[in-house]
């Protein structure tokens, strides 16, 4: 789950990234507008990944022997 969670939310980077540098919302442009269904599902898709990532900041990692 962690890593489909920072792959989608790299995905939305890019496209906020193109957002910025381009101007273009490569969601909005694939599925027909900011405002359609389907980029409004990707985009809650995305901004739950983000929130599931914010969980990554706070786990503990396990150390492997050696480090």
């Amino acid at each position: 789950m962690d890593t489909i969670a920072l792959i989608i939310s790299i995905i939305g980077c890019v496209n906020w990234g193109l957002v910025g540098i381009f101007q273009l919302d490569l969601v909005a442009w694939l599925f027909g507008g900011a405002g359609s269904l389907m980029s409004r599902i990707v985009y809650v898709v995305v901004a739950l990944a983000g929130l599931w990532c914010i969980s990554l900041l706070f786990r503990k990692r396990l150390r492997v022997e050696g480090e």
